[in-house]
Parts: structure tokens; C-alpha cells; sequence
């Protein structure tokens, strides 16, 4: 099993070249990423937006515009909507955003006429290598899903599940979290919680097993665990953590990225293709491990 973002960046170099579209690419972080993807293997990269910029930024880097199909739209929903085309026509295609707002990419994501919609809801996926933990941890959803319902919780679960078995976790234990390890009648994650273990008890919810309500404490920590008498047999070690809420998702990450010098990749699973979009805060490094991650999770 996959235990490092290192070991992940080496899997989506043994598969097959896949092909990035960026939409909006005149960001400087987001070229530097693309590039080292490239130098490894893992991406032909297509390029869409403001070609003058983007050269600019090329050149302020040293990177070989020959390498790089470049098609110059300045205008941004409509670079958005040709990058969207290309993902959705052509297989061993995927996504990222570059300078443009998350809405205006996703709309084109959505677009009902050529899209990458699905039946299923759109989630954020990270998985995220900390130093003070022994395996990958995959969290979600930070970024998306500002207040999941029940079903909605159900189908970011198994959003993620196919995330952690392209990452070669066949069975994750997926834990839900809350601010306590019992079910409380006036908090509402607890009760959805429960229910989603019955979900994946009787079936619904499939390949992997679900747990909760865990604190984040019991979730990750055997020990702690232990000590609250919690006998669940996957508490403290749990492989993704279901977040109740956006704030929730939002602040475990930035706290593991900023705090605890973490490594992340994340993708929006849920779409026809995983879509590779980062927070303009995020490193280069980030951003890379992230294009390492969509590549592992196309053909899904």
C-alpha cells in the first residue's frame, strides 16, 4: 500500500502519460507545477489562456514553450469552456484550474451540454502525508460541500473510496467525524454518522468499512481510543476522515498544511474526471502532487 506522497508521484509515473488541460494557465505557480509533472512523465500538458503570459512566465523560468501546446483565449469562462470540451472528448484527459475564480471553471465543469456532470455530487478529496502519522491520511471535504445532508455525505464517501482505491487502498476504513465518539440526539452529525454505518452494513455504501461518530482524537490515534474505552474495531485507524462541514474540512487542512508541515494532493472526484484544483495559497510542490493524484484517477 501506498504510504508516502513520494510513493504516489512514483505510481503516476509507472502508468501511462496522461493529459493535462489547464484552463486559464497564466499562473505562475501553476506553470512551475505543470512543468516538473512533465519533466517526470506524468503529463502532456495542454495549456489554455493568455499566451503572452504565459510565455512571460515561461521565460522568467526557463521552460521550453515547445514542450507545450498552447492555445491563446484570454477571454476566462471561454477558455474554461474549450478546456472542459477537450477533457470531456478525449480519453486520458483531465482538468486543472489555473488564474480563474473555482466558480467560473466549475460552471464550465457542470455545463449540462458537454460537461464532465454526472449523476453523482461533486466532492474535495485530499490525501495528505503528515509526519507525526504512520500512513496517508484522506480528508474530505474541505473545499466543496458546505453543509452535506445525509445523502450528500454518502455519495462524498464514496467519492473518496474510489480515490483511496486508485491510490491502492482496496478497503479503506472511512471514519465520520464529529466533536464526540456518541451519538447525541442535538448534533446532527452524530445521527448522520450512525446512519451511514447502517448504510455500509447493509450494503449501500460499498468496499470499504465506515465508522463514527469519531472526535478526530479517536479517529487517528489507537491510544487515545483506548483511553475512552472506544472498542470499535477501526477507531484510531481510520484512513479518511468525512468532515461534518466545510469549516471543519477547511481548517483541518490548512492547520495540517501550515502547522504540522504536511505533504497534500487533492482533486474534485465525482465528475466524468477528476479535476485538479488548489488553493492559490498552496506550493508548487502542492500543486504538483496534485497533478500526480489526477493522473492515478482518470480512467476511474
Amino acid at each position: 500500500m501506498i504510504k508516502t506522497i513520494n510513493d504516489l508521484v512514483l505510481k503516476a509515473k509507472e502508468i501511462e502519460t496522461k493529459t493535462l488541460v489547464v484552463a486559464c494557465a497564466a499562473d505562475e505557480h501553476v506553470l512551475e507545477a505543470v512543468e516538473m509533472a512533465r519533466q517526470e512523465d506524468i503529463v502532456n500538458p495542454i495549456l489554455i489562456g493568455n499566451k503572452t503570459e504565459i510565455l512571460g512566465i515561461f521565460k522568467q523560468h526557463n521552460i521550453n514553450e515547445s514542450n507545450y501546446e498552447i492555445i491563446d483565449e484570454r477571454d476566462k469562462p471561454t477558455a474554461c469552456l474549450e478546456a472542459v470540451k477537450l477533457v470531456s472528448a478525449n480519453n486520458g484527459y483531465y482538468l486543472m484550474k489555473g488564474l480563474v475564480d473555482t466558480s467560473v471553471i466549475l460552471k464550465a465543469a457542470l455545463n449540462k451540454e458537454f460537461g464532465l456532470r454526472t449523476s453523482n455530487r461533486i466532492s474535495h478529496v485530499s490525501v495528505m502525508e503528515v509526519p507525526t502519522h504512520d500512513k496517508l491520511l484522506y480528508m474530505t471535504d474541505g473545499a466543496m460541500n458546505i453543509a452535506p445532508n445525509l445523502d450528500e455525505k454518502r455519495q462524498i464517501i464514496e467519492n473518496s473510496v474510489k480515490i483511496a482505491h486508485a491510490v491502492g487502498n482496496k478497503l479503506p476504513n472511512v471514519g465520520i467525524i464529529c466533536a464526540v465518539e456518541k451519538v447525541n440526539p442535538q448534533m446532527e452529525a452524530t445521527l448522520h454518522a450512525a446512519d451511514l454505518v447502517k448504510m455500509n452494513e447493509d450494503g449501500i455504501i460499498k468496499d470499504c468499512i465506515v465508522g463514527g461518530p469519531f472526535a478526530i482524537d479517536n479517529a487517528i490515534s489507537v491510544e487515545a481510543a483506548k483511553h475512552k474505552g472506544i472498542t470499535n474495531p477501526i477507531a484510531g485507524n481510520i484512513d479518511i476522515l468525512v468532515m461534518p462541514r466545510i469549516e471543519a474540512g477547511n481548517v483541518f487542512y490548512k492547520t495540517m498544511m501550515f502547522l504540522a508541515s504536511a505533504k497534500s494532493a487533492s482533486v474534485i472526484a465525482g465528475a466524468k474526471k477528476p479535476i485538479v484544483l488548489t488553493s492559490r495559497a498552496d506550493s508548487k510542490e502542492s500543486k504538483f502532487y496534485s497533478i500526480a493524484l489526477g493522473a492515478l484517477v482518470t480512467n476511474l
